[in-house]
């Protein structure tokens, strides 16, 4: 329950939204359920106002979507929306890669570290969130603010995919983590030691291998 008392009526949206994106994401509302604006609001101790504004902005997200009559649901990814994300990243990510690397080869601290806390992970959903980590700290090291905002708009949705899938797939957690690891050690060499084309190439190349190696994208839509 929140406090509406307290925060303006934009961080109250903000933490609505937020509440319900986890949940969403971590499966606690699977997809199909229903998000009928007064239940919400009775059930985190809101109004009506800020659970509505929060919707849409799931909605923008691609988390839920409304019916002709205004109902809300949560979303229920297709292997044709993973396929479009696929795409998108590797659109995005090598470039960023290219752009980050005179950066990176200055000052690569944070991967370092987000490297060390991927290989300490304890379940599929931490190593999910610390890959996707990764990739934005690769992104926002580009100094390009367009980009950024471009992928961390696909943040959500590539989060909810990999998360249903990571349930689906538990005996994964170590293979995943290790894998994960493995990658992105390379992909730190890279942007230490290799030109700017050394690493737009590995980083189309690691976003190639998690498409060919993760199951199908079919699993996912099921969890």
């Amino acid at each position: 329950m929140f406090d509406e008392a307290s925060p303006s009526p934009r961080t109250l949206t903000e933490e609505t939204a937020q509440r319900l994106r986890q949940d969403i994401i971590q499966g606690v509302t699977p997809p199909g359920t229903r998000l009928a604006e007064a239940a919400v609001a009775k059930q985190l101790g809101v109004s009506r106002v800020p659970v509505r504004e929060a919707l849409v902005t799931l909605e923008r997200e691609g988390l839920v979507s409304f019916s002709a009559t205004g109902r809300a649901f949560v979303k229920d990814l297709t292997p044709q929306d993973f396929e479009e994300l696929f795409l998108l990243r590797l659109a995005l990510e090598p470039l960023s890669a290219r752009l980050a690397a005179p950066q990176l080869r200055v000052d690569a601290n944070l991967l370092e570290l987000n490297i060390r806390e991927t290989a300490r992970a304890k379940s599929l959903k931490d190593v999910t969130s610390l890959d996707l980590d990764f990739h934005q700290i690769i992104l926002e090291a580009s100094n390009q603010p367009r980009l950024v905002r471009l992928w961390t708009s696909l943040r959500p949705e590539l989060e909810l995919w990999l998360s249903r899938l990571h349930r689906n797939h538990q005996m994964q957690t170590h293979a995943t983590r290790q894998m994960t690891v493995e990658a992105h050690q390379g992909m730190l060499a890279c942007f230490r030691e290799e030109t700017s084309a050394s690493a737009e190439k590995i980083t189309r190349q690691h976003i190639v291998g998690w498409r060919e190696w993760l199951p199908s994208p079919g699993d996912a839509s099921s969890a």
